[in-house]
């Protein structure tokens, strides 16, 4: 008879129901872990799509269809530049997120925020997601962290993370949880059902005060979530406070968030 297996070396078990809170814990203990030992206390966390990209990648795709459309100018081609056209467009917030990303990593390696030492820190993923770690890694010395999730669509972390904090998690919550707990501010970039979650459940805890400490909550781009959200029909229908509305604030420019973070922050620390 061999050696029997011990219960914490035993996969299968370890990867079935009835182990499932061990898993849980494991993600919440392991990233605790590291994080401790990375001295990392304090992150801006931002959250975007992932579908948006670069100004460089979004023109050669325009190029692309360009040249495509001049072959042969099909109802499909002609559809495919309108898409990669309103791509280029966009990309103006991946590049934004980028610079937000670099400018507040430097303002927090400056001799009087070194002690805090905000972290950037996104989903991992590529898109805005990509951007913020991207931005962050073009200062010398600039660390980020990534919390990635494991999903069909998003398969790897992006390469600009911090070797030593990048994660990967099975569980949203417990991923959720990471992203608020270490968060003194947070940056929402335009994006869709995964970021609307992620932004509404941030609000949820604010307004409920189970999040008590300071975290500010930028919008980027203003345009987009007024059309998105009426935050106005809200309050006119009584579902939030006016003052509810003190949650959020509005940027449209790397400079103008940035101002207004490093400010909360200061005041904050």
């Amino acid at each position: 008879m061999g050696q029997p297996e011990k219960a914490y070396k035993n996969l299968e078990f370890l990867n079935s129901a009835e182990a499932r809170i061990l898993r849980i814990l494991s993600e919440y203990l392991e990233p605790r872990v590291r994080f401790q030992k990375q001295d990392v206390e304090n992150t801006i966390v931002f959250f975007g799509s992932a579908r948006l990209i670069d100004r460089d990648t979004a023109a050669a795709q325009v190029a692309d269809c360009q040249r495509q459309v001049a072959h042969s100018p099909s109802a499909e081609y002609q559809h495919a530049l309108r898409e990669a056209e309103h791509r280029l467009k966009l990309s103006r917030y991946y590049e934004d997120a980028r610079a937000l990303a670099k400018l507040l990593t430097e303002w927090s390696h400056e001799k009087k925020n070194r002690k805090r030492g905000y972290l950037i820190t996104s989903g991992g993923g590529p898109g805005i997601m990509e951007a913020a770690n991207r931005g962050a890694s073009e200062v010398p010395g600039g660390r980020s962290v990534g919390l990635n999730i494991s999903i069909p669509m998003e398969q790897g972390s992006n390469p600009y993370i911090t070797d030593e904090l990048n994660f990967e998690f099975h569980y949203f919550f417990t991923r959720k949880f990471w992203f608020v707990y270490l968060a003194k501010a947070l940056v929402v970039f335009p994006g869709g059902f995964g970021t609307l979650d992620e932004l509404f459940e941030v609000l949820t805890l604010i307004q409920t005060r189970k999040v008590e400490k300071p975290l500010p909550v930028v919008l980027y781009g203003a345009d987009y979530w007024r059309q998105l959200i009426n935050f106005d029909f809200l309050v006119d229908n009584l579902m939030i406070n006016p003052e509810d509305m003190n949650l959020l604030y509005f940027a449209d420019t790397p400079e103008e968030a940035f101002q207004y973070l490093s400010r909360r922050l200061n005041n904050h620390p």
